[in-house]
């Protein structure tokens, strides 16, 4: 059984806890957003934006928002706080309503394809002109000229190399990694804004930000045989008799200190 060993580099597995999502931080009190965004980096952006402060107006089709079918209780929390309304946005009322909606808001979430913006008349160019003072950030799978192509998490992660078949993904990591990548573009924008008096548009590819995660692989980081993929004993994964340990003593004071503690000297 591994011994109790205190410092930053020795975590059980399973007991992380977010402390970000208490912060009482909130820069975003004022700014008003409608989301259009259903699934998972929509509502999971638009959340993160709630929580520092913006009020935020999510518009959900008729049929509503799959993920509340698939994840009730995820949806409800990613949800919490936020006005949801129910409009159909083929129907010209739909979009009247909506049009109001934007005449309010600060900024623009969605994650339609661009022809189906089009289609709508939400295209940046309309947007733009109808209302100067929104910023728009759009969600799509693949960056121009693919943006068009469809995707989900699976498909970006294994397209990047980031699967290693028959395991599947133990979360939906370019989904999340896609919802922060809006945030900051959606803080940046706002920020312009504020500097320049002008609004603007900004595009988040999902495909985009499976290529960033796959970066330290690519590097040789976590590759086969790389340095944080096994080839260092003090960061892997060790099983105890009462479960699985993560160590992560990359630098030198704390590996000295674990092994101090461990009884160990660096030829063990």
């Amino acid at each position: 059984k591994a011994r109790k060993c205190s410092g930053p580099y020795l975590l059980r597995l399973g007991t992380m806890t977010d402390q970000l999502s208490n912060s009482p931080l909130q820069p975003l009190r004022g700014i008003n957003v409608v989301s259009l965004g259903i699934n998972t980096p929509g509502p999971v952006a638009a959340s993160r934006l709630a929580k520092m402060g913006a009020g935020i107006t999510k518009v959900e089709p008729p049929g509503g928002d799959p993920l509340k079918a698939l994840a009730r209780a995820w949806y409800e929390e990613l949800s919490a706080g936020q006005t949801v309304t129910t409009l159909d946005l083929k129907d010209p009322d739909g979009r009247t309503q909506l049009d109001g909606l934007l005449g309010g808001a600060d900024l623009l979430l969605a994650s339609f394809r661009p022809s189906a913006m089009r289609r709508l008349q939400l295209d940046w160019e309309t947007l733009h002109a109808r209302h100067p003072q929104l910023c728009f950030v759009g969600i799509t799978g693949y960056p121009p000229p693919l943006e068009e192509r469809s995707g989900h998490d699976l498909t970006y992660l294994a397209g990047a190399g980031l699967v290693t078949p028959p395991e599947l993904p133990s979360s939906l990591f370019v989904d999340l990694a896609g919802a922060e990548r809006c945030v900051s573009q959606a803080l940046a924008l706002l920020l312009r804004r504020a500097r320049t008096g002008k609004a603007g548009y900004a595009n988040v590819s999902l495909h985009d930000c499976a290529i960033a995660l796959a970066e330290p692989m690519k590097a040789g980081l976590t590759a086969s045989g790389g340095l944080l993929s096994g080839a260092f004993p003090l960061y892997g994964l060790y099983e105890t008799s009462d479960g699985w340990i993560a160590l992560a003593a990359l630098e030198p004071r704390f590996a000295q200190r674990l092994l101090s503690e461990l009884g160990l000297t660096g030829a063990d």
